[in-house]
């Protein structure tokens, strides 16, 4: 499918609201919490740019996959290592066997049902991570109220990571087109949640 000039518009504002927020940063934060958090929206920076040279058809590539991982990834960790102190070691031996796994199935010329199966376990727990995170945060009153968005950026990129996953195992959820069509506003609404959740949570 044909990108069209809205779409690369779409996506150019994401990437440019994703370095905004490299760019401003986070302080305040541990060391990891503020490195993961700019791999996460690094990553969203990277993907929104090959998207807008390289077209739709980037997305056929495995290494997308596994580079896309990160975002999830380095988002749930800097919350967990904000947020949940307890669990921190135990989050970063997750998200660094889970990227090490996504990464083998990936590239290793697999047959069966492990690489699919694989993403859906690190996604599902890294996308879970962020949307109910700082919902159950900004509803107890432990947050300001606004950071409740970057929980729905965490559902919106949840719901892109379902769809081209299942897209890429040959049963998409949506037709390929319809996919492609809505993917580029996607990322746009996603990097403005987790911008304005951390700007006003």
């Amino acid at each position: 499918m044909r990108m069209t000039v809205l779409d690369r518009v779409l996506l150019l504002l994401a990437g440019l609201l994703a370095a905004y927020q490299i760019a401003i940063g986070i302080e305040g934060l541990a060391s990891l919490a503020i490195t993961a958090y700019t791999v996460a929206f690094g990553v969203l920076l990277v993907a929104s740019i090959l998207l807008i040279i390289l077209g739709f058809d980037v997305l056929d590539s495995p290494i997308v996959v596994i580079v896309s991982t990160a975002i999830p990834l380095g988002m749930s960790l800097g919350l967990v290592w904000e947020f949940l102190p307890a669990y921190r070691f135990a989050y970063l031996i997750f998200a660094l066997l889970g990227f090490a796994a996504v990464l083998v199935t990936r590239l290793t010329p697999i047959k069966n049902k492990l690489p699919v199966f694989t993403l859906a376990v690190v996604h599902g727990i890294a996308g879970l991570t962020i949307t109910l995170l700082p919902i159950v945060r900004a509803l107890t009153g432990r947050s300001l109220l606004g950071f409740a968005l970057v929980g729905v950026g965490g559902a919106l990129i949840g719901l892109g990571g379902l769809l081209l996953s299942f897209l890429k195992a040959g049963r998409p959820l949506l037709s390929r087109a319809t996919i492609l069509k809505v993917l580029p506003g996607l990322l746009l609404l996603t990097t403005a949640a987790f911008v304005a959740g951390f700007k006003f949570g």
